[in-house]
């Protein structure tokens, strides 16, 4: 880049009182004295500092780095702009904190030196964009994925540059409010004042914008777009003809409120003759209760409204009896209840409700507190029944729920012995970070054990595991009463994923990261954090038995905590065709 290229920072900090340039941009300045102000204006738009260009450069070839996930030409280019203006701001902050120490001025940068970055830069971005194509390819083939775009990778590249050249100009932006709005303030106040005030009012109104412009307005806009689709129902769908499914005949919740997910939730799942298939025994017909975010206003409300359905149901005579979380806008991952009713030989109920009309990974971001009201409420409702029935007549209690399910489904408990004194068994896949008792857990595991199978408490209760059908550790330890069992891919960002990752090296990428994780992933401050960030919205876009896509471990899962009696290998085998045919 050509320009004013000091090593000044380029941000609010930077800025100097009014009066004469130093003497090392003298020269600089005498001949933009003799510029139009909308040339000058101009040149120092688009200038760029070469402290600032190296550390964008470092970044940028650091974004080719493997990560947890497979990604594209478009997502690679939008993790390398990205970075590439984390490093700019690195790159000046480092120059600025130089100079402190240094006690000087600014130096304008020698032609030699702009040489040196040029052909430096040549050099480190094309080595590190071909090992990301290798890595990339690793990757794909560790997870058994084909396709890949070639031209969407040869042009990443250029991606980056536009998305680094708009967050460079947005940043500028910003940097030329504070200094009109501190020129101002300087006609009452000083200095010193204006700059701290300058600073106050720019960060308040940015604050605000994002959260109440930006993020709420699109919050807003997502959830009356997720609730017009909710009133939809998918093909395959259709209503219940038995009393033994909400919105059915003499269903206390209508059809109608059940939401697109609950009327899928109600409207599909395996019958009792293909239960009976699956068995070779007479099966008995499930039970679905559900209550949609349409059923009742209120949390509390909504849960009494389906427990009191399942009731009718006649739920709490069943043999097996589950309290399943649900996810966002109220989806229930059909691989999980679908397992459990056949296992169950059908002899089973489930029990669900909606918290929100928006997906999954939005909920995980902005509706955190829906789901852990909604986790505990259901739980409690259906807890409350459960116990007081006679203790001879109650069916065996069980809690499940996959990503923000498991994170609802947790809050219902205070830990280990709750879980085990008032459940038969549970059974949680891919738990985000945050959740209160899987980071209790995996925190305070049995020394030795890696954070991608921890170990805790000698697995008396809690187990964790990357792979059901294998054998869950400890193996050689006992694992009496109730079980509690974590899913967990090693290549789950879901999983992984935490604000620490900006400053924290987590035990998980020190550690042997997993079989489907490239041993080469390495941490690096603010950009493992951004990579494991992009990995998110395409956390299910993989295979099953990566990433967050979790079909066929339910089988092994519900196998390991109901115990189900006469279940041969062969069978589960079975089951897994099933499962897997189902997607």
């Amino acid at each position: 880049m050509a320009g004013d290229t000091s090593g000044a920072p380029d941000g609010p900090a930077s800025g100097a009182p009014d009066g004469p340039p130093p003497p090392a941009r003298t020269a600089a300045a005498a001949e933009d004295s003799g510029r139009p102000p909308e040339s000058r204006k101009r040149r120092r738009l688009l200038s760029a500092t070469l402290p600032g260009c190296w550390g964008a450069l470092l970044f940028a070839c650091l974004s080719f780095t493997p990560s947890l996930l497979p990604r594209g030409g478009i997502l690679q280019g939008l993790i390398c702009g990205i970075n590439a203006a984390l490093g700019y701001a690195a790159g000046i902050l480092a120059a600025w904190v130089w100079r402190a120490f240094a006690d000087r001025e600014p130096r304008h940068p020698r032609h030699r030196s702009w040489t040196a970055f040029f052909i430096s830069g040549v050099i480190l971005f094309g080595l590190f964009f071909g090992f990301g194509q290798y890595w990339q390819y690793q990757i794909r083939r560790l997870m058994g994925v084909t396709g890949y775009n070639v031209p969407l990778a040869v042009v990443s590249p250029l991606i980056a540059a536009l998305v680094f050249f708009l967050l460079l100009l947005t940043a500028r932006g910003v940097r030329g409010l504070y200094r009109r709005l501190v020129r101002l303030l300087k006609r009452w106040i000083g200095p010193r004042a204006a700059s701290a005030v300058g600073w106050t009012v720019v960060a308040a109104l940015i604050w605000a914008i994002v959260t109440g412009l930006l993020l709420d307005g699109l919050v807003g806009l997502a959830n009356n777009t997720f609730a017009l689709r909710d009133t939809t129902t998918e093909e395959g769908a259709h209503r219940p003809t038995t009393t033994l499914r909400s919105g059915g005949p003499g269903s206390l919740v209508p059809w109608d409120s059940l939401g697109l997910q609950g009327r899928n939730f109600t409207g599909t799942g395996p019958s009792a003759a293909a239960i009976g298939a699956f068995t070779g025994r007479p099966a008995t017909e499930p039970i679905r209760s559900y209550a949609g975010l349409a059923s009742s206003d209120d949390t509390e409300a909504r849960a009494a409204q389906a427990v009191a359905d399942l009731t009718r149901q006649g739920g709490f005579e069943r043999e097996n009896l589950l309290v399943m979380t649900t996810t966002g806008s109220g989806w229930v991952d059909p691989a999980a209840v679908d397992t459990f009713e056949y296992l169950s030989g059908g002899d089973s109920a489930t029990v669900a409700m909606q918290y929100s009309y928006l997906p999954s990974w939005l909920s995980y971001l902005v509706d955190q507190t829906k789901a852990r009201e909604a986790g505990r409420a259901l739980f409690d409702a259906v807890y409350d029944t459960w116990s007081k029935l006679p203790s001879d007549h109650r069916p065996r209690l069980f809690v499940a729920g996959e990503s923000l399910g498991s994170f609802g489904g947790e809050t219902a408990f205070s830990g280990e012995y709750d879980l085990r004194n008032r459940t038969a068994g549970t059974l949680f896949a891919g738990p985000p970070a945050f959740n209160t008792l899987f980071r209790e857990f995996s925190d305070h595991r049995d020394a030795g054990s890696p954070e991608v199978r921890p170990v805790y408490k000698d697995g008396r209760t809690v187990r964790f595991t990357n792979d059901p059908g294998a054998e869950i550790p400890p193996a050689d330890r006992p694992w009496n009463g109730s079980r509690v069992l974590y899913l967990m891919h090693s290549s789950d960002p879901i999983v992984w994923w935490s604000p620490h990752l900006v400053y924290s090296e987590p035990d998980w990428i020190g550690q042997h990261p997993g079989d489907d994780v490239l041993e080469q992933m390495v941490w690096l401050p603010f950009v493992t954090f951004w990579q494991v960030t992009a990995d998110l919205p395409f956390a299910a876009d993989v295979p099953r038995g990566h990433g967050h896509t979790y079909t066929t471990e339910y089988v092994d899962g519900w196998n390991a905590v109901m115990r189900p009696p006469d279940i041969t290998a062969q069978d589960l085998g079975r089951l897994k065709d099933i499962i897997a045919a189902e997607k």
